[in-house]
């Protein structure tokens, strides 16, 4: 039986059914299908670290869906820690630039903050994709969205956390090749990662995970 692929939206209604039940004050991930495809539920509950984190991100999400969203993927569990990864798919758009997209990005974080103002939220650095190694479909995406662009974009989010103060790491070291781009054997089609690249990049974000401060 093939595996039912659910839209955005019955994502966000799936999430906020199960928002229901789960436990306040935890820790979130939020972000799109980077974000998404991370098993970090599964990675952590096979570590026995004895922490709760709960996924809430949506493939295809660009920034201001986040933000229409925000309540379903972030406010309604009123997380104590958010980790945070978004805007990869708004870097695949040409006509919007990496200014516009740090400025509805920050738009998320002011509301998180005013919401929550005691959560510790994490930005994490956008990961690295791999032009050479995508299959023809994915090649006109990564002609935009770029390794160079990425870079820029990191440096971006880096300098609004620092701002901001609030925490940035970049778990990426682990996927990348002897030219910084995302390692062939971690990627799907060259844009999106693997188990295996995930469970690469783990240790670290388990550092952070244990370590909050």
């Amino acid at each position: 039986m093939s595996e039912v692929v659910l839209t955005k939206e019955e994502k966000a209604q799936r999430y906020k059914k199960l928002n229901e039940s789960c436990l306040k004050g935890q820790i979130v991930f939020a972000g799109s299908s980077l974000m998404e495809m991370f098993p970090i539920e599964k990675f952590t509950e096979e570590d026995h670290l004895g922490i709760t984190v709960y996924n809430r991100g949506i493939g295809g999400y660009v920034t201001q869906e986040l933000l229409d969203s925000i309540d379903t993927c972030i406010l309604d569990l009123k997380p104590a820690r958010l980790f945070i990864n978004i805007g990869t798919n708004d870097l695949s758009n040409a006509d919007i630039s990496i200014e516009g997209i740090m400025g509805q990005y920050e738009k998320i974080l002011d509301q998180v903050l005013t919401e929550i103002p005691d959560c510790r939220i994490t930005l994490m650095a956008y990961y690295p994709v791999n032009y050479e190694a995508a299959i023809e479909e994915m090649k006109p995406v990564l002609e935009i969205r770029s390794n160079e662009k990425i870079m820029l974009a990191n440096q971006a989010v880096r300098e609004m956390a620092r701002r901001k103060g609030l925490r940035f790491i970049d778990v990426n070291d682990p996927l990348k090749d002897e030219l910084g781009r995302l390692k062939a054997e971690y990627t799907i089609e060259g844009m999106h990662i693997t188990e295996d690249g995930y469970r690469a990049i783990y240790p670290l974000v388990r550092n952070y995970l244990i370590n909050p401060d």
